[in-house]
């Protein structure tokens, strides 16, 4: 594709996100659980209806996974459950100035397991440092994959980040079995709290 092809593609996606968050978030001091590849929508529709006082947005770059959260949110009543399509860092660029994430969830992302794909993996260093430019402090990731060397570099560039710091193992605080966990026959996960330079609340922030 002709490079002024794709940016005028990429500048057509980011105008319709941003009318779809303007619709959707508060005006102002928005804060959201995020979850990145939403799939169908069992994960954050389960998610949402246990928290109804917070606001839920997922995206995915599939239409189709897509219109199936919308269906599951529309059957299950959900107002503050909203479903995106569009690429995550678009989503990240175009969200108001004041909006900030309050958890973020990534389950079960493509590993990109080809060493020559891996520039593709999403939990890299450059990703960390866009997710925490909308962070508040306590803002929470939740990683869980299947594939183990995936994993260990999500790991590695966590514990490595001079803001993301990593939390003790253990189950996440919400859990709901999808598709994809379903189909894996294990998986490893990992969690990470944001904190400034010179301020870091190690306990888990109250989700509200």
């Amino acid at each position: 594709m002709p490079l002024e092809i794709f940016e005028a593609v990429q500048s057509k996606r980011r105008a319709a996100l941003r009318l779809e968050l303007a619709a959707n978030l508060p005006p102002s001091e928005a804060r959201f659980v995020l979850e990145i590849g939403c799939g169908n929508g069992h994960f954050l529709t389960a998610y949402a209806a246990a928290h109804p006082d917070q606001l839920c947005v997922g995206v995915d770059l599939k239409l189709e996974r897509i219109g199936k959260g919308l269906r599951k949110r529309e059957l299950a009543g959900l107002p503050n459950l909203h479903f995106l399509r569009g690429d995550v860092r678009n989503l990240l660029r175009e969200l108001p100035a004041d909006a900030r994430l309050l958890d973020v969830y990534i389950l079960f992302p493509d590993p990109w397991p080809k060493k020559r794909h891996h520039k593709n993996r999403l939990l890299q260093s450059g990703f960390l440092d866009e997710l925490g430019a909308r962070a508040g402090q306590g803002s929470r990731l939740f990683f869980r994959t299947d594939f183990k060397p995936y994993y260990d570099e999500a790991r590695e560039a966590v514990a490595s980040h001079p803001h993301w710091r990593l939390l003790p193992d253990g189950p996440f605080p919400f859990e709901h079995t999808t598709i994809f966990q379903l189909r894996a026959e294990s998986f490893h996960s990992l969690a990470a709290v944001w904190a400034n330079a010179t301020s870091f609340f190690p306990s888990s922030p109250r989700a509200s």
